[in-house]
């Protein structure tokens, strides 16, 4: 491991994009604990219930406390988040920006754009939301027109900063900006987890051998999410052999890698976006705010949407990201072909059903890590707000990671170093 570090930062190239990524995060994490100006952190925090194992403390985990501490990257990246969902829906609905999104250049800027235009729309709704909700607590100190319009455009400076800063890690840096933001955000919360967890089992809330157990549990699940986001069906090709001019080209053999877990870990930020976002509205709309009893989290009602949307969005996104008809019509006019099937639509079908089938366990997988907490509290009596990290943060971590180490990895091989992944 440590030879590979040192390979890293031999490249140049590779060195300055980690350097970058990592200057980065470092201002993401400073920007986490500027506070907004003219509100109570301290007493906020306490009516919203950041420790209680609620929705807001879900909220917490991924913004890294920072709504906690209510600073001005309080709202965290959910609103991009949302805002990517809205335009991908969309893609399938309007042809023109079903077009644009097959844009590798001008159309994939547009649909940025209108991306970014959603996020700060949103966040202004989410913190005018939020800051009224402060208001109605008597957590603003002078709360005049003056200090709320501060407060709401603090907050919506503060998301739009955090979209400005993963884009320039996806562009410049390693790895998805978005992403790691959310990956640095929950690694930062996770020494104050094992805190908590080390002071119930002191003050005699937590036995021991629950403790004990929780832990092994996570390490069998860190291992079952490697195997899965790892886990591929390689799809034998073969090209045929041709002579151009003088040269003979194909008559090789390769594959394609079908993953079982195609989009990785962003049904899971996608699935708890589309959850996080209503019942966040909830909370400051007293008319709907029953609506945490049915689907609130924790709830069963909470957990099976948040099955449903997980699968949803596995097979969305993996339908987004592969396309089986451009790969059997790319195989096709440079001479390859699957073994035993005609090129062609033949070959689009076969693929369409194999991928179809290999999705279904990894998108059922995700779902069971993502409620394991739920679970895991019931067996081993430990409260859910110790188990904040839970089966979202992991999944999200481990997956994360990977990624952010094949990037690596592609790097270093491509120079003829040894990589991570052996």
């Amino acid at each position: 491991m440590l030879d590979v570090f040192r390979n890293a930062t031999r490249i140049p190239e590779l060195r300055k994009k980690i350097l970058f990524t990592a200057a980065m995060l470092a201002v993401y994490r400073i920007g986490s604990y500027v506070p907004v100006p003219g509100v109570n952190a301290v007493a906020l925090a306490q009516e919203l219930g950041v420790d209680g194992g609620n929705i807001f403390g879900f909220l917490n985990l991924f913004s890294g406390g920072a709504l906690g501490r209510f600073t001005v990257f309080a709202m965290g990246v959910n609103p991009y988040i949302t805002a990517s969902i809205i335009l991908n829906l969309l893609t399938m609905v309007f042809p023109q920006l079903e077009e644009l999104s097959k844009d590798p250049g001008e159309g994939r800027q547009k649909i940025a754009q209108y991306t970014r235009y959603g996020t700060v729309i949103l966040g202004l709704i989410q913190a005018f939301g939020i800051t009224m909700l402060a208001r109605g607590w008597g957590v603003i100190e002078n709360p005049n027109f003056f200090t709320l319009t501060l407060v709401i455009l603090t907050l919506t400076a503060g998301t739009s900063f955090l979209m400005w800063l993963g884009e320039k890690i996806t562009e410049n840096g390693i790895g998805n900006g978005i992403s790691l933001l959310i990956f640095a955000g929950i690694v930062a919360s996770m020494p104050v987890e094992l805190f908590n967890a080390i002071g119930a089992v002191r003050a005699g809330a937590l036995s021991v051998i629950s403790l004990l157990v929780f832990f092994i549990l996570t390490i069998v699940l860190i291992a079952a999410i490697v195997m899965v986001q790892q886990g591929e069906r390689r799809i034998p090709v073969q090209y045929a052999k041709r002579v151009v001019g003088r040269k003979m080209y194909g008559g090789q053999s390769t594959h394609i890698p079908l993953k079982i877990n195609q989009p990785g870990v962003i049904p899971v930020i996608f699935a708890s976006s589309i959850l996080t976002f209503p019942l966040t509205i909830a909370q400051f709309i007293p008319a709907i705010s029953g609506i945490s009893e049915w689907i609130g989290y924790g709830t069963i009602g909470y957990n099976f949407l948040y099955v449903v949307l997980i699968i949803f969005f596995t097979y969305f996104y993996t339908a987004l990201t592969f396309n089986p008809v451009e790969i059997a019509n790319n195989m096709r006019k440079n001479g390859g072909f699957v073994p035993g099937l005609r090129p062609g639509r033949p070959t689009s079908e076969y693929l369409e059903r194999v991928l179809v089938r290999i999705t279904l366990p990894g998108a059922i997988f995700l779902a069971i890590i993502a409620v394991a907490p739920f679970v895991v509290a019931a067996i081993t009596r430990i409260p859910m707000e110790l188990m904040s990290f839970g089966g979202t943060g992991m999944i999200i971590v481990v997956g994360v990671a990977l990624e952010t180490m094949k990037q690596i990895e592609a790097h270093l091989v491509m120079r003829h170093y040894e990589g991570f992944l052996k």
